[in-house]
């Protein structure tokens, strides 16, 4: 008989409910493997919770700590509770890596926790509970097992499986824990001062790489206490390699309020003080909440106890500590007013105001990653900080934050978690919010655990906000450290959760640098938002009527690119509005038609298309292929199912290289920086103020010289789910349709054709000339693809022109209607656009010449062009032409030149 029997009653249980069993059975020969069994036990309760509970969002990975780190887990169990079951974790972790360290009253600790929390499953999930509690005895009477206990080491439980297997129990077994919670009695932890030491604190310590009776002393008696016998016994202390006492840890039993110690523990840290010429940091403690007094910020509550290197390494920063009121700021790394005033308002943040936390609000663009590189710059130079980690939500923006510290600090060790595992001792730590999740129980080394909580000594946290605070808190309370977050959100529209986060009021951030204030300052570029008829309209949704509660429906939804829409957007038609394949080409035809162009209208300027998911991508890529095949590798979906998607990216980010446009699943959305783009497409719902902005700073950087020697001085977003609207962003604008390169030639030969049909202009040249324009146009006309979307729009006009006997008698409406319906399908050509802006160029004098128009700003172009051709007369076919060259030169052969004899020299230019 076990204390675990109850659970093998219940059918639904069976995934769990024998190595409960197990773990108690094994305990009397085998401490270490019953508690590995206890936590097994634990993990596969907990995926059978995530598989029945429609209430619980699976997180990115099903590892233990991933799964109990939910806002949904949380909320499902109370704070006692968690507390017992952390604690099976982390001796679950103790024993996997050394099991000479498990005590049996730990082992017998995890079991009773084990219970409670199965004693909770019960009542919130079996069909008939009878109330119980944990006897110690059954476990002392346990007779050795006959059979071989599995070990944690076999086939473990898979989540996927779990989730198929209850489906159908979800509905029902959600709804009765719901109903069940809210009469579940939380069962108190109440035990002495002296066994919360021996297990919980002990744990704490054994944890952070402490060794009893080495580094660890107990009951350490300090003499000068103000008492009859004046000495008094420190719980705990904690010695440093030159022998001397780094911490005092002062202990009190669970029930009892951590408070109750402090004074208690100042006196022992006063009197050591006195004797060691040191003062040790002290911690009070109950076994569940921890506090930190370090003698330089306030009381502050901290995730468990520094390690002997945490504690060694804050004394050596504190002797090495200067003041940050005056600090210089490296200006090739950070120049600019603002950069440096961000860097300062941070430095007396830290400093005067004694703040451990600040948050920077900068436009994306502005240079965010170069300020705070040059702030660290400066804190380590002044000893603040030793050790630095920098988190962001994707690999790429891991990638792309590395190789700027690199390049701007290339004597600071770096390393990146999602890349390397074997340099875990550098100084800067580069990692996804997932990535160190899993990394802090897991990184060891000689000395034990790597990452503890005094570890690091300044986090960044990239794109700083309430959902990847709510998604990943347990990073933040864990590591006690500086903190500065990161965010392009406009200070505006950040919520209060957020500055609360930062402990800074409402609306006031650290320090900020918005995108209007930039433009202002020509350091970046401002948007123009397209207005287009096509738009998926929602009923007077607008973001800032919402309540709280439905912001946070709307802001957590963004994170997954699969996740349920909020009940007010319905999910069904847009999804079907989205995925159509007219819809598709609709949307591209917009953009190809519309959107900004480079190399003098030929090529479509750097794109990303924000789509929903992978399939919506590759639906994108489909009807993109189908519509432009003459345009290949023009596009190309990046997004976490390729592999080598770094790679990917830097192709976007290079302008010599395709794609132009990026069909972009959340990868793209922030952080990666790529000067080029000139248009944004919103295919999909975004619920996320936050995010919106983050997306919209993909295009707002400077790009000189980008428009044909233009610099880059706008971009534009074309919307068309509406979501300038529900986050009231104001109308779009109406932008004209910019002839392409080789639309203008197109209708620069076509008004040749019309004006040469004049009787003055009969002769046997000109007429050769106007025919061998016609055979052109003809030409170009019949290569257009009759299965483009576009085409099908204009196939009178592509018909009526693709038959040379319709050039017989051209009229001035036909050369408005050439422009309009046909002159804006022309393919590019395979030549060099200067090849094609010279055609142009010589078309258009002619056709002025034709017009009787002046055509002087022609006429200087032309000569700055023949000009640079005579300083390469050593050419062969540069020197057959020497002759004119020196007449358009250093004559008036322009001035004086008739139509038809011009065209002559100008096709041997041509040639």
């Amino acid at each position: 008989m076990t204390n675990f029997d109850f659970l093998q009653k219940e059918p639904k249980f069976h995934s769990f409910a024998d190595v409960a069993v197990a773990a108690e059975k094994i305990l009397p020969i085998d401490v270490a493997a019953s508690v590995l069994n206890c936590r097994r036990a634990m993990e596969f309760a907990i995926k059978w919770m995530y598989s029945v509970d429609t209430s619980l969002v699976r997180p990115w990975d099903d590892k233990l700590i991933s799964l109990m780190s939910t806002d949904e887990f949380r909320d499902a169990v109370d704070d006692d509770l968690l507390t017992r079951m952390h604690f099976i974790r982390k001796i679950g972790n103790i024993a996997a890596h050394d099991s000479r360290k498990i005590s049996k009253d730990q082992a017998m600790l995890c079991l009773e926790n084990l219970y409670i929390f199965m004693d909770f499953l019960a009542y919130c999930y079996a069909d008939s509970y009878t109330e119980g509690s944990f006897d110690p005895h059954l476990v002392e009477t346990q007779p050795v097992p006959a059979l071989t206990i599995p070990t944690p080491s076999e086939a473990e439980l898979k989540l996927d499986a779990l989730m198929k297997e209850n489906a159908a129990l979800r509905e029902q077994l959600t709804n009765r824990r719901e109903q069940q919670k809210e009469t579940y009695v939380p069962k108190p932890l109440d035990i002495s001062e002296y066994k919360t030491r021996k297990l919980y604190i002990d744990a704490m310590l054994v944890d952070a790489g402490w060794t009893e009776n080495q580094d660890w002393l107990n009951e350490y008696e300090v003499t000068g206490m103000p008492n009859e016998a004046e000495r008094g016994y420190a719980d705990y202390v904690l010695l440093g390699s030159d022998g001397k006492i780094l911490a005092v840890i002062e202990a009190k039993r669970t029930c009892v309020d951590v408070a109750k110690g402090r004074q208690q523990g100042k006196l022992y840290a006063d009197l050591i003080e006195k004797q060691q010429g040191r003062r040790p940091v002290l911690f009070l403690t109950n076994g569940f909440d921890t506090r930190i007094i370090d003698n330089q910020y306030p009381e502050r509550k901290v995730a468990s106890f520094y390690s002997k290197r945490d504690l060694e390494k804050l004394f050596n920063l504190n002797g090495m500590r200067t003041h940050l009121d005056h600090v210089t700021v490296d200006a090739n790394i950070a120049g600019r007013y603002y950069q440096k005033a961000a860097i300062q308002a941070v430095c007396d943040s830290f400093d005067v105001k004694n703040r451990r936390k600040a948050l920077l609000v900068m436009a994306t663009g502005s240079g965010k990653t170069r300020t705070v590189i040059a702030l660290c710059k400066v804190l380590l130079e002044h000893g603040w900080v030793k050790n630095i980690l920098f988190l962001a939500d994707r690999n790429s923006l891991v990638t792309q934050a590395k190789r700027s510290f690199v390049n701007l600090l290339p004597d600071l060790s770096v390393t990146n978690l999602c890349e390397e595992k074997d340099n875990l001792h550098a100084h800067c730590v580069f990692s996804t919010y997932q990535t160190m999740m899993n990394c802090i129980d897991s990184a060891q080394d000689e000395h034990g655990k790597l990452f503890t909580c005094g570890h690091f000594d300044l986090l960044i946290c990239d794109e700083a906000h309430r959902s990847i605070y709510n998604k990943y808190r347990d990073i933040f309370t864990y590591f006690d450290t500086l903190l500065i977050g990161l965010t392009a959100t406009p200070k505006d529209d950040i919520d209060k959760n957020t500055y609360e986060i930062f402990d800074l009021e409402n609306g006031i951030p650290t320090y900020g640098y918005d995108l209007a204030q930039a433009v202002k300052d020509k350091f970046l570029v401002d948007f123009l938002s397209v207005e287009t008829s096509l738009k998926f309209l929602q009923d007077g949704i607008v973001y800032d009527d919402l309540s709280d509660e439905d912001k946070e429906a709307y802001e957590n939804t963004f994170t997954d690119e699969d996740g349920k829409l909020p009940k007010s957007i319905n999910a069904a038609a847009l999804n079907q509005w989205i995925f159509n394949e007219d819809t598709i080409r609709k949307v591209l035809d917009i953009l190809m038609t519309r959107g900004l162009h480079i190399e003098y209208g030929s090529k479509i300027g750097k794109t990303i298309i924000f789509a929903k998911n992978h399939a919506h991508a590759e639906k994108i890529l489909e009807v993109f292929h189908k519509e432009y095949p003459h345009l290949k590798d023009y596009a190309k979906v990046i997004d976490n199912y390729m592999t080598y998607a770094q790679s990917a990216i830097d192709e976007f980010s290079n302008p010599k290289k395709l794609p132009q446009i990026a069909i972009s699943v959340d990868m793209l959305d922030t952080g990666i920086d790529v000067p080029e783009v000139l248009n944004l497409v919103f295919f999909k719902k975004v619920m996320s103020k936050a995010k919106f902005w983050q997306m919209i700073g993909r295009g707002t950087r400077l790009c000189p010289g980008l428009l044909d020697g233009e610099d880059k001085d706008i971009f534009y977003i074309f919307d068309f789910c509406g979501n300038f609207e529900f986050f009231r962003m104001g109308i779009g604008h109406e932008v004209g349709t910019r002839l392409a390169l080789q639309g203008a030639l197109f209708c620069l030969k076509f008004e040749l054709a019309y004006k040469l049909q004049d009787l003055s202009y009969q002769t046997k040249e000109l007429q050769v000339f106007r025919q061998d324009l016609v055979e052109q146009m003809v030409a170009k006309v019949r290569e257009l693809n009759r299965e483009n979307f576009a085409v099908r729009q204009h196939l009178r006009y592509v018909d009526q022109y693709a038959n040379k006997e319709n050039y017989q008698l051209l009229t001035y409406e036909d050369t408005l209607t050439v422009k309009q319906e046909l002159a804006p399908l022309m393919e590019p050509e395979q030549d060099e656009a200067s090849a094609l802006r010279f055609d142009a160029l010589l078309y258009g004098i002619e056709l002025a010449q034709l017009a009787g128009n002046p055509y002087n700003l022609a006429r200087r172009d032309l000569k700055k062009k023949v000009a640079a051709l005579a300083m390469v007369a050593n050419i062969p076919d540069i020197q057959e032409e020497s002759e004119l060259i020196n007449k358009i030169l250093h004559t008036s052969y322009l001035d004086d030149a008739k139509t038809d004899n011009m065209e002559q020299q100008f096709t041997a230019f041509e040639t």
